[in-house]
Protein backbone atom coordinates (compact mmCIF):
# COMPACT_ATOMS: atom_id res chain seq x y z
CA UNK A 1 0.00 0.00 0.00
CA UNK A 2 1.32 3.44 -0.85
CA UNK A 3 1.83 5.94 1.94
CA UNK A 4 -1.11 8.06 3.06
CA UNK A 5 0.93 10.57 5.07
CA UNK A 6 4.56 10.70 3.99
CA UNK A 7 5.86 12.44 7.12
CA UNK A 8 4.08 10.01 9.45
CA UNK A 9 5.54 7.12 7.47
CA UNK A 10 9.06 8.55 7.64
CA UNK A 11 8.79 9.11 11.39
CA UNK A 12 7.49 5.55 11.80
CA UNK A 13 10.55 4.26 9.95
CA UNK A 14 12.86 6.24 12.23
CA UNK A 15 11.16 4.98 15.39
CA UNK A 16 11.20 1.47 13.93
CA UNK A 17 14.95 1.65 13.44
CA UNK A 18 15.41 2.70 17.06
CA UNK A 19 13.19 -0.14 18.26
CA UNK A 20 15.27 -2.68 16.36
CA UNK A 21 18.06 -1.79 18.81
CA UNK A 22 16.01 -1.20 21.97
CA UNK A 23 13.46 -4.03 21.61
CA UNK A 24 14.35 -6.17 18.58
CA UNK A 25 12.03 -9.08 19.40
CA UNK A 26 9.03 -7.14 20.63
CA UNK A 27 6.37 -6.47 17.98
CA UNK A 28 4.63 -3.14 18.30
CA UNK A 29 1.92 -1.40 16.33
CA UNK A 30 3.67 1.80 15.36
CA UNK A 31 1.18 4.65 15.49
CA UNK A 32 2.26 8.19 14.73
CA UNK A 33 -0.48 10.64 15.64
CA UNK A 34 -1.07 14.38 15.81
CA UNK A 35 -1.13 15.61 19.45
CA UNK A 36 -4.36 17.33 20.47
CA UNK A 37 -2.33 20.25 21.79
CA UNK A 38 -0.11 21.87 19.14
CA UNK A 39 2.35 22.89 21.88
CA UNK A 40 3.17 19.19 22.26
CA UNK A 41 4.68 19.07 18.79
CA UNK A 42 3.68 18.09 15.28
CA UNK A 43 3.49 14.33 15.85
CA UNK A 44 3.67 11.87 18.73
CA UNK A 45 4.48 8.17 19.26
CA UNK A 46 3.25 5.96 22.10
CA UNK A 47 5.64 3.09 21.25
CA UNK A 48 7.36 3.23 24.66
CA UNK A 49 4.02 2.98 26.45
CA UNK A 50 3.01 -0.02 24.34
CA UNK A 51 6.23 -1.88 25.09
CA UNK A 52 6.65 -0.95 28.75
CA UNK A 53 4.55 -3.78 30.17
CA UNK A 54 5.85 -6.68 28.00
CA UNK A 55 9.43 -5.49 28.55
CA UNK A 56 8.75 -4.78 32.23
CA UNK A 57 10.33 -1.37 31.96
CA UNK A 58 9.35 2.15 33.00
CA UNK A 59 7.74 3.78 29.91
CA UNK A 60 9.59 7.08 30.32
CA UNK A 61 12.91 5.27 30.73
CA UNK A 62 12.11 3.20 27.65
CA UNK A 63 11.20 6.34 25.71
CA UNK A 64 14.60 7.78 26.63
CA UNK A 65 16.33 4.68 25.23
CA UNK A 66 14.34 5.05 21.99
CA UNK A 67 15.40 8.70 21.71
CA UNK A 68 19.05 7.75 22.17
CA UNK A 69 18.84 5.28 19.29
CA UNK A 70 16.66 7.48 17.06
CA UNK A 71 18.56 8.16 13.80
CA UNK A 72 19.32 11.79 13.00
CA UNK A 73 16.96 13.29 10.44
CA UNK A 74 16.52 16.66 8.74
CA UNK A 75 12.80 16.27 9.44
CA UNK A 76 13.13 16.57 13.21
CA UNK A 77 13.95 19.85 14.93
CA UNK A 78 13.38 18.43 18.41
CA UNK A 79 12.17 15.18 19.99
CA UNK A 80 11.19 15.08 23.66
CA UNK A 81 9.46 12.88 26.21
CA UNK A 82 6.11 13.97 27.62
CA UNK A 83 3.54 12.63 30.05
CA UNK A 84 3.64 8.94 30.85
CA UNK A 85 6.06 8.19 28.03
CA UNK A 86 4.94 9.84 24.80
CA UNK A 87 7.66 10.86 22.36
CA UNK A 88 6.75 14.19 20.79
CA UNK A 89 8.33 15.34 17.55
CA UNK A 90 8.74 18.98 16.54
CA UNK A 91 9.50 19.17 12.82
CA UNK A 92 11.65 21.50 10.80
CA UNK A 93 10.10 23.70 8.10
CA UNK A 94 12.08 21.61 5.59
CA UNK A 95 9.94 18.60 6.50
CA UNK A 96 6.86 20.42 5.25
CA UNK A 97 8.61 21.79 2.18
CA UNK A 98 8.91 18.20 0.97
CA UNK A 99 5.09 18.01 0.88
CA UNK A 100 4.94 20.91 -1.57
CA UNK A 101 7.46 19.23 -3.86
CA UNK A 102 5.60 15.92 -3.58
CA UNK A 103 2.26 17.48 -4.54
CA UNK A 104 3.64 19.39 -7.49
CA UNK A 105 5.46 16.33 -8.78
CA UNK A 106 2.39 14.08 -8.46
CA UNK A 107 -0.09 16.59 -9.89
CA UNK A 108 -3.44 14.90 -10.55
CA UNK A 109 -2.06 11.75 -8.90
CA UNK A 110 -1.62 13.39 -5.49
CA UNK A 111 -3.77 11.62 -2.94
CA UNK A 112 -4.25 8.45 -4.96
CA UNK A 113 -3.32 5.07 -3.42
CA UNK A 114 -3.22 1.40 -4.37
CA UNK A 115 -4.98 -0.30 -1.44
CA UNK A 116 -7.65 -1.66 -3.80
CA UNK A 117 -5.42 -2.74 -6.68
CA UNK A 118 -6.66 -6.00 -8.17
CA UNK A 119 -9.98 -5.83 -6.32
CA UNK A 120 -13.47 -5.25 -7.70
CA UNK A 121 -16.31 -3.35 -6.09
CA UNK A 122 -19.86 -2.79 -7.31
CA UNK A 123 -21.66 0.28 -5.99
CA UNK A 124 -25.42 0.26 -6.45
CA UNK A 125 -27.10 3.62 -5.99
CA UNK A 126 -30.11 5.73 -6.94
CA UNK A 127 -31.99 2.62 -8.13
CA UNK A 128 -35.22 4.60 -8.25
CA UNK A 129 -38.49 2.98 -9.23
CA UNK A 130 -39.38 4.28 -12.71
CA UNK A 131 -42.61 5.78 -11.37
CA UNK A 132 -41.64 9.44 -11.35
CA UNK A 133 -38.82 11.98 -11.62
CA UNK A 134 -35.87 11.74 -9.22
CA UNK A 135 -36.46 13.53 -5.93
CA UNK A 136 -33.89 15.15 -3.63
CA UNK A 137 -33.43 11.87 -1.73
CA UNK A 138 -32.34 10.25 -4.97
CA UNK A 139 -30.05 13.23 -5.43
CA UNK A 140 -28.39 12.50 -2.10
CA UNK A 141 -27.88 8.90 -3.24
CA UNK A 142 -26.48 10.03 -6.58
CA UNK A 143 -23.99 12.37 -4.93
CA UNK A 144 -22.97 9.76 -2.35
CA UNK A 145 -22.67 6.94 -4.85
CA UNK A 146 -20.70 8.85 -7.43
CA UNK A 147 -18.31 10.30 -4.83
CA UNK A 148 -17.76 6.88 -3.26
CA UNK A 149 -17.00 5.38 -6.65
CA UNK A 150 -14.45 8.13 -7.28
CA UNK A 151 -12.90 7.58 -3.85
CA UNK A 152 -12.59 3.83 -4.38
CA UNK A 153 -11.12 4.35 -7.84
CA UNK A 154 -8.59 6.72 -6.27
CA UNK A 155 -7.55 3.82 -4.03
CA UNK A 156 -6.96 1.55 -7.01
CA UNK A 157 -10.24 -0.40 -6.97
CA UNK A 158 -11.88 -1.60 -10.18
CA UNK A 159 -15.25 0.14 -9.72
CA UNK A 160 -18.60 -0.57 -11.37
CA UNK A 161 -21.55 1.82 -10.97
CA UNK A 162 -24.91 0.06 -11.16
CA UNK A 163 -28.52 1.26 -11.24
CA UNK A 164 -31.08 -1.39 -10.25
CA UNK A 165 -34.44 -0.73 -11.85
CA UNK A 166 -37.48 -1.95 -9.91
CA UNK A 167 -39.49 -2.43 -13.08
CA UNK A 168 -41.80 -5.07 -11.62
CA UNK A 169 -44.36 -5.08 -8.87
CA UNK A 170 -47.27 -3.08 -7.47
CA UNK A 171 -45.80 0.38 -8.05
CA UNK A 172 -45.32 -0.24 -11.77
CA UNK A 173 -48.89 -1.50 -11.99
CA UNK A 174 -50.03 1.70 -10.25
CA UNK A 175 -48.00 3.78 -12.71
CA UNK A 176 -49.67 2.06 -15.68
CA UNK A 177 -53.19 2.45 -14.29
CA UNK A 178 -52.49 6.13 -13.45
CA UNK A 179 -51.37 6.87 -17.01
CA UNK A 180 -54.35 4.95 -18.37
CA UNK A 181 -56.74 7.02 -16.25
CA UNK A 182 -55.16 10.25 -17.51
CA UNK A 183 -55.34 9.00 -21.09
CA UNK A 184 -59.06 8.45 -20.59
CA UNK A 185 -59.47 12.09 -19.64
CA UNK A 186 -59.64 11.66 -15.87
CA UNK A 187 -57.68 13.81 -13.44
CA UNK A 188 -57.03 13.92 -9.69
CA UNK A 189 -60.19 14.90 -7.86
CA UNK A 190 -62.55 13.27 -10.33
CA UNK A 191 -64.95 10.73 -8.86
CA UNK A 192 -63.56 7.94 -11.06
CA UNK A 193 -59.89 8.81 -10.36
CA UNK A 194 -58.18 5.74 -8.78
CA UNK A 195 -57.53 6.31 -5.08
CA UNK A 196 -53.96 4.93 -5.24
CA UNK A 197 -53.00 6.69 -8.49
CA UNK A 198 -50.01 8.98 -8.85
CA UNK A 199 -51.21 12.59 -9.06
CA UNK A 200 -48.21 14.40 -10.46
CA UNK A 201 -48.41 16.42 -13.65
CA UNK A 202 -45.82 14.14 -15.22
CA UNK A 203 -48.50 11.43 -15.43
CA UNK A 204 -50.52 13.69 -17.72
CA UNK A 205 -47.42 14.28 -19.87
CA UNK A 206 -46.84 10.54 -20.28
CA UNK A 207 -50.50 9.96 -21.16
CA UNK A 208 -50.48 12.73 -23.77
CA UNK A 209 -47.36 11.34 -25.43
CA UNK A 210 -48.80 7.80 -25.35
CA UNK A 211 -51.99 8.92 -27.07
CA UNK A 212 -49.89 10.89 -29.58
CA UNK A 213 -47.95 7.69 -30.36
CA UNK A 214 -44.61 9.27 -29.52
CA UNK A 215 -41.31 7.35 -29.36
CA UNK A 216 -39.02 7.33 -26.29
CA UNK A 217 -35.50 5.95 -25.90
CA UNK A 218 -34.02 4.64 -22.69
CA UNK A 219 -30.82 2.66 -22.26
CA UNK A 220 -30.78 -0.02 -24.95
CA UNK A 221 -34.40 0.17 -26.03
CA UNK A 222 -36.73 2.32 -28.07
CA UNK A 223 -40.47 2.22 -27.43
CA UNK A 224 -43.15 3.70 -29.71
CA UNK A 225 -46.55 4.17 -28.13
CA UNK A 226 -49.46 2.34 -29.72
CA UNK A 227 -51.99 4.92 -28.56
CA UNK A 228 -54.41 2.14 -27.59
CA UNK A 229 -55.79 3.25 -24.24
CA UNK A 230 -57.19 -0.18 -23.35
CA UNK A 231 -53.80 -1.88 -23.79
CA UNK A 232 -52.45 -1.68 -20.23
CA UNK A 233 -49.31 -3.68 -21.04
CA UNK A 234 -48.39 -1.24 -23.81
CA UNK A 235 -49.01 1.69 -21.47
CA UNK A 236 -46.82 0.08 -18.83
CA UNK A 237 -43.95 -0.50 -21.27
CA UNK A 238 -44.15 3.05 -22.62
CA UNK A 239 -44.47 4.69 -19.18
CA UNK A 240 -41.46 2.82 -17.77
CA UNK A 241 -39.31 3.74 -20.80
CA UNK A 242 -40.54 7.36 -20.63
CA UNK A 243 -39.59 7.75 -16.98
CA UNK A 244 -36.31 5.93 -17.37
CA UNK A 245 -35.47 8.44 -20.09
CA UNK A 246 -36.51 11.33 -17.82
CA UNK A 247 -34.37 9.97 -15.00
CA UNK A 248 -31.44 9.61 -17.39
CA UNK A 249 -31.79 13.31 -18.22
CA UNK A 250 -31.83 14.16 -14.51
CA UNK A 251 -28.68 12.11 -13.96
CA UNK A 252 -26.99 13.72 -16.96
CA UNK A 253 -27.72 17.17 -15.51
CA UNK A 254 -26.09 15.93 -12.30
CA UNK A 255 -23.09 14.54 -14.24
CA UNK A 256 -23.66 11.00 -13.00
CA UNK A 257 -23.01 8.07 -15.32
CA UNK A 258 -23.68 4.39 -14.74
CA UNK A 259 -21.78 1.44 -16.13
CA UNK A 260 -24.71 -0.93 -15.98
CA UNK A 261 -28.47 -0.95 -15.53
CA UNK A 262 -29.92 -4.11 -13.96
CA UNK A 263 -33.63 -4.84 -14.35
CA UNK A 264 -35.58 -6.46 -11.53
CA UNK A 265 -37.77 -8.14 -14.14
CA UNK A 266 -34.70 -9.95 -15.53
CA UNK A 267 -34.33 -11.83 -12.23
CA UNK A 268 -37.66 -13.49 -12.97
CA UNK A 269 -37.30 -13.99 -16.73
CA UNK A 270 -33.80 -15.47 -16.31
CA UNK A 271 -35.00 -17.86 -13.61
CA UNK A 272 -32.63 -16.43 -10.99
CA UNK A 273 -35.37 -15.95 -8.38
CA UNK A 274 -36.62 -19.53 -8.72
CA UNK A 275 -33.03 -20.83 -8.69
CA UNK A 276 -32.27 -18.97 -5.46
CA UNK A 277 -35.39 -20.37 -3.80
CA UNK A 278 -34.50 -23.92 -4.93
CA UNK A 279 -31.01 -23.56 -3.40
CA UNK A 280 -32.45 -22.43 -0.09
CA UNK A 281 -34.94 -25.30 -0.03
CA UNK A 282 -32.23 -27.84 -0.97
CA UNK A 283 -30.01 -26.56 1.84
CA UNK A 284 -32.76 -27.14 4.39
CA UNK A 285 -33.05 -23.45 5.23
CA UNK A 286 -36.79 -23.18 4.61
CA UNK A 287 -40.02 -24.63 5.94
CA UNK A 288 -43.73 -24.56 5.08
CA UNK A 289 -46.21 -23.02 7.49
CA UNK A 290 -49.70 -21.60 7.03
CA UNK A 291 -49.47 -22.16 3.30
CA UNK A 292 -46.35 -19.99 3.03
CA UNK A 293 -42.65 -20.76 2.54
CA UNK A 294 -40.43 -19.38 5.32
CA UNK A 295 -36.67 -18.74 5.47
CA UNK A 296 -34.87 -19.59 8.71
CA UNK A 297 -33.28 -16.15 9.03
CA UNK A 298 -33.04 -16.52 12.82
CA UNK A 299 -30.13 -18.91 12.21
CA UNK A 300 -28.23 -15.87 10.94
CA UNK A 301 -29.06 -13.34 13.63
CA UNK A 302 -32.46 -12.05 12.47
CA UNK A 303 -35.05 -11.50 15.21
CA UNK A 304 -37.61 -13.76 13.50
CA UNK A 305 -37.94 -16.01 10.46
CA UNK A 306 -39.24 -14.37 7.30
CA UNK A 307 -41.84 -15.33 4.70
CA UNK A 308 -40.31 -15.92 1.27
CA UNK A 309 -43.32 -17.08 -0.69
CA UNK A 310 -46.78 -16.02 0.39
CA UNK A 311 -49.80 -18.30 0.37
CA UNK A 312 -50.92 -16.78 -2.96
CA UNK A 313 -47.66 -17.97 -4.57
CA UNK A 314 -46.04 -14.53 -4.91
CA UNK A 315 -42.61 -13.78 -3.47
CA UNK A 316 -41.97 -11.20 -0.78
CA UNK A 317 -39.81 -8.27 -1.80
CA UNK A 318 -36.54 -9.46 -0.24
CA UNK A 319 -36.42 -12.68 -2.30
CA UNK A 320 -35.47 -10.99 -5.61
CA UNK A 321 -32.94 -8.97 -3.57
CA UNK A 322 -31.27 -12.22 -2.51
CA UNK A 323 -31.23 -13.44 -6.12
CA UNK A 324 -29.81 -10.10 -7.26
CA UNK A 325 -26.96 -10.22 -4.77
CA UNK A 326 -26.13 -13.80 -5.66
CA UNK A 327 -25.72 -12.46 -9.20
CA UNK A 328 -23.38 -9.72 -7.91
CA UNK A 329 -21.21 -12.31 -6.17
CA UNK A 330 -21.18 -14.63 -9.18
CA UNK A 331 -20.21 -11.70 -11.43
CA UNK A 332 -16.96 -11.47 -9.47
CA UNK A 333 -17.56 -8.54 -7.16
CA UNK A 334 -15.87 -9.40 -3.89
CA UNK A 335 -17.33 -6.25 -2.42
CA UNK A 336 -20.74 -4.75 -3.01
CA UNK A 337 -22.05 -1.51 -1.53
CA UNK A 338 -25.71 -0.54 -1.55
CA UNK A 339 -26.68 3.10 -1.01
CA UNK A 340 -30.29 3.28 0.11
CA UNK A 341 -32.67 5.24 2.31
CA UNK A 342 -32.95 4.41 6.00
CA UNK A 343 -36.37 2.89 5.30
CA UNK A 344 -34.48 -0.12 3.87
CA UNK A 345 -32.87 -0.91 7.22
CA UNK A 346 -35.25 -3.81 7.87
CA UNK A 347 -34.15 -5.69 4.75
CA UNK A 348 -30.45 -5.90 5.65
CA UNK A 349 -30.60 -8.87 8.04
CA UNK A 350 -32.88 -10.98 5.84
CA UNK A 351 -30.93 -10.35 2.62
CA UNK A 352 -27.64 -11.24 4.30
CA UNK A 353 -29.26 -14.29 5.89
CA UNK A 354 -30.48 -15.48 2.50
CA UNK A 355 -27.01 -15.02 1.00
CA UNK A 356 -25.41 -17.07 3.77
CA UNK A 357 -28.08 -19.75 3.54
CA UNK A 358 -27.56 -20.49 -0.18
CA UNK A 359 -24.17 -22.01 0.66
CA UNK A 360 -22.17 -20.40 -2.14
CA UNK A 361 -19.34 -19.16 0.06
CA UNK A 362 -20.55 -15.57 -0.02
CA UNK A 363 -18.67 -13.49 2.54
CA UNK A 364 -20.47 -12.82 5.81
CA UNK A 365 -21.72 -9.24 5.93
CA UNK A 366 -22.12 -9.08 2.14
CA UNK A 367 -23.22 -6.59 0.89
CA UNK A 368 -22.26 -3.37 2.71
CA UNK A 369 -25.06 -0.88 3.21
CA UNK A 370 -24.79 2.91 3.37
CA UNK A 371 -28.14 4.25 4.53
CA UNK A 372 -29.13 7.90 4.30
CA UNK A 373 -31.95 10.03 5.64
CA UNK A 374 -34.20 12.17 3.50
CA UNK A 375 -33.51 15.82 2.73
CA UNK A 376 -35.61 18.83 3.68
CA UNK A 377 -35.47 21.84 1.38
CA UNK A 378 -35.66 25.45 2.55
CA UNK A 379 -36.25 28.36 0.17
CA UNK A 380 -37.00 31.93 1.11
CA UNK A 381 -36.97 30.96 4.77
CA UNK A 382 -39.74 28.38 4.34
CA UNK A 383 -39.68 24.63 3.90
CA UNK A 384 -40.64 23.36 0.48
CA UNK A 385 -42.92 20.44 1.22
CA UNK A 386 -42.12 17.03 -0.25
CA UNK A 387 -45.10 14.88 -1.19
CA UNK A 388 -44.47 12.34 -3.92
CA UNK A 389 -48.03 11.02 -4.09
CA UNK A 390 -49.40 14.55 -4.43
CA UNK A 391 -46.95 15.29 -7.21
CA UNK A 392 -45.55 18.37 -5.44
CA UNK A 393 -42.26 16.97 -4.19
CA UNK A 394 -38.98 18.74 -4.90
CA UNK A 395 -37.09 17.01 -7.68
CA UNK A 396 -33.36 16.74 -8.14
CA UNK A 397 -33.75 18.82 -11.31
CA UNK A 398 -35.50 21.53 -9.26
CA UNK A 399 -32.49 21.82 -6.95
CA UNK A 400 -30.05 21.92 -9.86
CA UNK A 401 -32.10 24.55 -11.70
CA UNK A 402 -32.49 26.68 -8.57
CA UNK A 403 -28.79 26.51 -7.66
CA UNK A 404 -26.18 24.51 -9.60
CA UNK A 405 -24.87 21.01 -10.04
CA UNK A 406 -21.82 21.87 -7.95
CA UNK A 407 -23.79 23.33 -5.06
CA UNK A 408 -26.19 20.38 -4.92
CA UNK A 409 -23.37 17.82 -4.92
CA UNK A 410 -21.26 19.65 -2.34
CA UNK A 411 -24.16 20.36 0.00
CA UNK A 412 -25.63 16.84 -0.16
CA UNK A 413 -22.19 15.39 0.65
CA UNK A 414 -21.47 17.76 3.52
CA UNK A 415 -23.09 15.67 6.29
CA UNK A 416 -22.91 12.07 7.41
CA UNK A 417 -25.47 10.17 5.32
CA UNK A 418 -27.48 8.99 8.33
CA UNK A 419 -28.02 12.50 9.69
CA UNK A 420 -30.92 14.76 8.81
CA UNK A 421 -30.03 17.43 6.28
CA UNK A 422 -31.70 20.71 5.42
CA UNK A 423 -30.78 22.02 1.97
CA UNK A 424 -30.86 25.81 2.10
CA UNK A 425 -31.38 27.07 -1.45
CA UNK A 426 -30.62 30.67 -0.49
CA UNK A 427 -27.31 29.68 1.12
CA UNK A 428 -26.38 27.65 -1.96
CA UNK A 429 -26.84 30.81 -4.06
CA UNK A 430 -24.90 33.09 -1.72
CA UNK A 431 -21.56 34.41 -2.93
CA UNK A 432 -19.88 34.74 0.42
CA UNK A 433 -17.86 32.76 2.94
CA UNK A 434 -20.99 31.28 4.53
CA UNK A 435 -21.52 29.20 1.39
CA UNK A 436 -19.03 26.32 1.71
CA UNK A 437 -18.85 25.37 -1.98
CA UNK A 438 -18.32 29.02 -2.95
CA UNK A 439 -15.67 29.30 -0.21
CA UNK A 440 -13.68 26.37 -1.63
CA UNK A 441 -14.11 27.26 -5.30
CA UNK A 442 -13.18 30.88 -4.56
CA UNK A 443 -9.88 29.70 -3.04
CA UNK A 444 -9.07 28.01 -6.34
CA UNK A 445 -10.13 31.05 -8.36
CA UNK A 446 -7.96 33.30 -6.18
CA UNK A 447 -4.91 31.16 -6.89
CA UNK A 448 -5.62 31.23 -10.62
CA UNK A 449 -5.94 35.03 -10.46
CA UNK A 450 -2.55 35.31 -8.71
CA UNK A 451 -0.89 33.31 -11.47
CA UNK A 452 -2.68 35.39 -14.11
CA UNK A 453 -1.34 38.56 -12.49
CA UNK A 454 2.14 37.06 -12.33
CA UNK A 455 1.97 36.26 -16.02
CA UNK A 456 3.94 33.00 -16.01
CA UNK A 457 2.99 29.34 -15.72
CA UNK A 458 3.44 27.10 -12.69
CA UNK A 459 5.87 24.93 -14.66
CA UNK A 460 8.49 27.67 -14.41
CA UNK A 461 8.60 27.06 -10.64
CA UNK A 462 9.97 23.53 -10.97
CA UNK A 463 13.21 24.41 -9.20
CA UNK A 464 11.80 26.94 -6.77
CA UNK A 465 13.64 27.09 -3.45
CA UNK A 466 11.14 26.66 -0.61
CA UNK A 467 13.30 27.80 2.32
CA UNK A 468 11.42 31.14 2.61
CA UNK A 469 8.23 29.28 3.62
CA UNK A 470 8.46 29.65 7.39
CA UNK A 471 5.52 31.94 8.29
CA UNK A 472 2.85 30.60 10.64
CA UNK A 473 0.13 30.53 7.98
CA UNK A 474 2.47 28.83 5.51
CA UNK A 475 3.36 26.05 7.94
CA UNK A 476 -0.31 25.55 8.81
CA UNK A 477 -1.24 25.31 5.12
CA UNK A 478 1.54 22.80 4.37
CA UNK A 479 0.48 20.68 7.35
CA UNK A 480 -3.08 20.65 6.00
CA UNK A 481 -1.91 19.70 2.51
CA UNK A 482 -0.03 16.73 3.96
CA UNK A 483 -3.29 15.37 5.40
CA UNK A 484 -5.01 15.07 2.03
CA UNK A 485 -3.98 11.51 1.05
CA UNK A 486 -5.01 9.99 4.39
CA UNK A 487 -8.28 11.95 4.24
CA UNK A 488 -9.07 10.41 0.84
CA UNK A 489 -8.14 6.94 2.13
CA UNK A 490 -10.31 7.37 5.24
CA UNK A 491 -13.26 8.70 3.24
CA UNK A 492 -13.16 5.56 1.08
CA UNK A 493 -12.55 3.10 3.91
CA UNK A 494 -15.27 4.57 6.14
CA UNK A 495 -17.75 5.18 3.27
CA UNK A 496 -17.70 8.82 4.36
CA UNK A 497 -17.37 11.40 1.56
CA UNK A 498 -18.26 14.13 4.06
CA UNK A 499 -14.73 13.78 5.48
CA UNK A 500 -13.36 15.10 2.19
CA UNK A 501 -15.89 17.93 2.12
CA UNK A 502 -14.86 19.03 5.61
CA UNK A 503 -11.20 18.75 4.67
CA UNK A 504 -11.61 20.98 1.61
CA UNK A 505 -13.46 23.63 3.61
CA UNK A 506 -10.65 23.58 6.20
CA UNK A 507 -8.01 23.73 3.45
CA UNK A 508 -9.76 26.70 1.86
CA UNK A 509 -9.83 28.38 5.26
CA UNK A 510 -6.09 27.89 5.70
CA UNK A 511 -5.47 29.27 2.22
CA UNK A 512 -7.68 32.34 2.67
CA UNK A 513 -5.98 33.09 6.02
CA UNK A 514 -2.57 32.90 4.33
CA UNK A 515 -3.74 34.96 1.35
CA UNK A 516 -4.99 37.71 3.68
CA UNK A 517 -1.79 37.67 5.77
CA UNK A 518 0.92 37.64 3.09
CA UNK A 519 1.57 39.15 -0.31
CA UNK A 520 2.53 36.69 -3.04
CA UNK A 521 3.93 38.86 -5.80
CA UNK A 522 6.65 40.51 -3.71
CA UNK A 523 9.90 42.00 -5.02
CA UNK A 524 12.10 39.29 -3.52
CA UNK A 525 12.23 36.61 -6.21
CA UNK A 526 12.99 33.69 -3.87
CA UNK A 527 10.07 34.51 -1.58
CA UNK A 528 7.74 35.13 -4.53
CA UNK A 529 8.59 31.82 -6.17
CA UNK A 530 8.32 29.88 -2.91
CA UNK A 531 4.86 31.29 -2.19
CA UNK A 532 3.70 30.68 -5.74
CA UNK A 533 4.89 27.07 -5.51
CA UNK A 534 2.90 26.61 -2.28
CA UNK A 535 -0.14 28.24 -3.90
CA UNK A 536 0.21 25.84 -6.83
CA UNK A 537 0.34 22.85 -4.47
CA UNK A 538 -2.84 24.14 -2.83
CA UNK A 539 -4.49 24.58 -6.23
CA UNK A 540 -3.62 21.00 -7.23
CA UNK A 541 -5.05 19.60 -4.00
CA UNK A 542 -8.28 21.57 -4.28
CA UNK A 543 -8.77 20.46 -7.89
CA UNK A 544 -8.09 16.82 -6.99
CA UNK A 545 -10.43 16.89 -4.01
CA UNK A 546 -13.29 18.61 -5.83
CA UNK A 547 -12.95 16.17 -8.73
CA UNK A 548 -13.52 13.24 -6.36
CA UNK A 549 -16.75 14.94 -5.25
CA UNK A 550 -17.78 15.60 -8.86
CA UNK A 551 -17.50 19.36 -8.35
CA UNK A 552 -15.83 21.75 -10.79
CA UNK A 553 -12.95 24.09 -9.92
CA UNK A 554 -13.66 27.34 -11.82
CA UNK A 555 -10.73 29.61 -12.62
CA UNK A 556 -12.79 32.79 -12.32
CA UNK A 557 -15.72 33.68 -10.07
Amino acid sequence: MSSTHPIKDQLALLVGEALEVVAPDSPVSLEIERPKNALHGDFSSNAAMQLARPLKQNPRALAQKILVELPASPLIAKAEIAGAGFINFHLTPAAWHGIVRRIRAAGAGYGRGNAGTGRRVLVEFVSANPTGPLHVGHGRQAALGDALCNLFAAQGWDVTREFYYNDAGVQIATLASSVQARARGLKPGDAAWPETAYNGDYIADIAADFVAKKTVRADDREVTASGRIDDLDAIREFAVAYLRHEQDLDLKAFAVKFDHFYLESSLYTSGRVDAAVRKLIANGKTYEQDGALWLRTTEYGDDKDRVMRKSDGSYTYFVPDVAYHIAKWERGFERAINIQGTDHHGTIARVRAGLQAVGLGIAEGYPDYLLHTMVRVMRGGEEVKISKRAGSYVTLRDLIDWTSKDAVRFFLLSRKPDTEYVFDVDLALAKNNDNPVYYVQYAHARICRVFEEWGAGAATLADAELAPLVAVHELALMQRLAEYPETVAAAAQELAPHLLVHYLVALAGDFHAWYNAEKFLVDDTATKHARLALADACRITIVNGLALLGVDAPETM
